[in-house]
């Protein structure tokens, strides 16, 4: 098992696990910083993430980057990884199996980063983090704990996007978000 931040993103860039090593442009690792007491879980890559080798950069990053500005945080405060490092073809969901087969990076990187808190991005990575039956219309933004880590979910940013009902409910997520990073998080201003 790597180590450091520099061997676990060398050896997941030469990632075959699965079959969508065969269509990746790059492997979208994370990013943000190395020591954010705050991890924020997507599912993984669209098309400018892979064409840029960085998570959120298309409209669901941008509007994921307002999210986090209206509760006094940014991209620097936090680390942004994904359940899969690689695109699923026309960003479709990913498959279980391309899951399980990439699952262990994201476990690395939370090994290494020991976050206090992750914020899941959707459903998807609600499933694989919180808990397999995870409901994110009906437990979106209540709390889990396991291991020390608080955990919740939101809506997806890119859910946001086509469904601007949900942006009221997200926002008061967001809210119970920012009071609980102001109760557990020690270096992280918000």
């Amino acid at each position: 098992m790597a180590d450091t931040w520099e061997a676990l993103e060398q050896a997941c860039g030469q990632c075959r696990n699965c079959a969508l090593a065969e269509t990746r442009l790059h492997v979208v690792f994370g990013d943000g910083a190395r020591d954010a007491e705050i991890l924020l879980v997507g599912e993984g890559p669209g098309q400018r993430e892979d064409e840029q080798g960085i998570p959120f950069v298309g409209p669901a990053g941008l509007l994921l980057d307002d999210m986090l500005e209206i509760i006094g945080l940014d991209r620097t405060k936090v680390y942004v990884a994904n359940i899969v490092k690689c695109r699923p073809p026309r960003n479709r969901d990913p498959l279980n199996v391309e899951q399980d087969a990439c699952i262990g990076w994201l476990r690395r990187q939370t090994a290494l980063l020991r976050p206090k808190l992750i914020v899941c991005l959707g459903r998807i990575a609600a499933k694989a983090i919180i808990k397999e039956d995870f409901k994110i219309t009906a437990e979106h933004g209540k709390w889990f704990q396991r291991g020390g880590v608080q955990m919740t979910a939101i809506y997806h940013p890119s859910a946001l996007l086509r469904d601007v009902e949900k942006r009221p409910e997200t926002f008061v997520d967001l809210k119970a978000i920012q009071a609980k990073v102001r109760e557990i998080c020690t270096h992280t201003d918000c």
